[in-house]
């Protein structure tokens, strides 16, 4: 049965939560409570109230809490989140490409009558790669490119001089979960392609700094069973924050919008 008023609440107040908050704030059908920041970010200006810290948070009977702050926020209230029975969506998808991590966060939705949602984020083609899986899938690739100054800050990319890339360079080979790991800002749609299809340690991935691209492009390629499909990407980044596809928000805004939908596509 779908809500008839969605009570929400945020983790995070970035640029993705902003984005949040702008568009649902004037839908009829869902209302934000208030969002959990850091102490030192209770005075800054917002649409919604502030707390911070979880307690007070919960405090406010959400029907949805949804996470956009970071593989720290992930792990600190992910599981008590759903310890409380109410629902969570996760937007730092990177951050359970920790395995025990995973297996906390799994056995505390399956203990609770909560559910976990995991939006697409900036991947297009996750509703054909879930179906894929259950078809019979054998492989599953992501080729992500993006400005060599997107992918500044990460752990992955610790002694490259990523202002002094002047043709496209290959900053990391590997699989899922060594990506979603050592790219925590980047690399949700790694670990998206992983989850959705044959899991971290299969899923393949390549990272390029390419300073002649403008947008953040992505290559998801998948096969076996159902046949062999490619879906190409080329996503403007977010304008307030560069790492980020500006679909991120969007898909957000889409599955939370789902809840309250007389019709959901």
């Amino acid at each position: 049965m779908r809500h008839q008023t969605l009570k929400m609440v945020l983790i995070g107040h970035g640029a993705i939560a902003g984005e949040i908050i702008r568009c649902v704030s004037d839908h009829g059908s869902i209302a934000i409570l208030g969002a959990l920041v850091l102490p030192e970010e209770l005075d800054a200006s917002s649409n919604c109230p502030l707390v911070s810290n979880l307690k007070d948070l919960m405090a406010l009977k959400p029907d949805l809490v949804v996470e956009c702050a970071s593989h720290g926020a992930v792990r600190d209230y992910a599981v008590p989140v759903l310890e409380a029975d109410v629902d969570l969506m996760i937007i730092s998808i990177g951050a359970l490409a920790d395995e025990g991590l995973y297996a906390q966060i799994m056995a505390a939705a399956s203990r609770s009558r909560a559910q976990l949602t995991l939006p697409a984020g900036a991947l297009a083609g996750v509703d054909g790669l879930v179906a894929a899986r259950r078809a019979g899938l054998t492989r599953v690739s992501l080729t992500s490119r993006k400005p060599p100054m997107a992918w500044a800050g990460a752990p992955g990319v610790e002694g490259v001089a990523l202002d002094q890339i002047c043709d496209e360079t290959v900053i990391f080979t590997g699989n899922a979960a060594h990506a979603a790991l050592m790219f925590p800002k980047n690399a949700n749609v790694a670990a998206t392609a992983a989850l959705a299809g044959i899991g971290f340690e299969k899923t393949q991935v390549r990272l390029i700094a390419d300073p002649a691209v403008k947008r953040n492009t992505h290559v998801l390629e998948f096969g076996g069973a159902p046949g062999v499909y490619k879906v190409e990407m080329a996503g403007n980044p977010s304008k307030d924050n560069p790492k980020t596809s500006m679909l991120t928000a969007y898909n957000i805004v889409r599955m939370i919008e789902q809840r309250v939908a007389a019709l959901v596509i």
